[in-house]
């Protein structure tokens, strides 16, 4: 599964979901087509899923499949 941390690196190093790899999220934006491929579907995450919300809209309609972690990390991690 490709799971995508939009957040800092500071805060990924905190704590992140396993198997996720930390791409921040302007890095990310700027360079969508260096870390994607469009025939794979993403699943993005941020603190506490707004911002994930924002890219996975844009990537979706500039047509990548991408889907938003609701919630995000801080309800990713609460739920442990």
């Amino acid at each position: 599964m490709n799971i995508i941390d939009i957040r800092s690196r500071k805060d990924y190093l905190l704590g992140h979901v396993d198997d996720s790899i930390n791409i921040p999220y302007l890095e990310l934006f700027n360079n969508y087509s260096k870390y994607l491929n469009k025939s794979d579907t993403y699943y993005i995450y941020c603190k506490n899923g707004i911002t994930s919300k924002r890219i996975v809209d844009y990537l979706n309609l500039v047509g990548y499949h991408t889907v938003n972690i609701d919630g995000g990390y801080n309800k990713l991690s609460s739920s442990k």
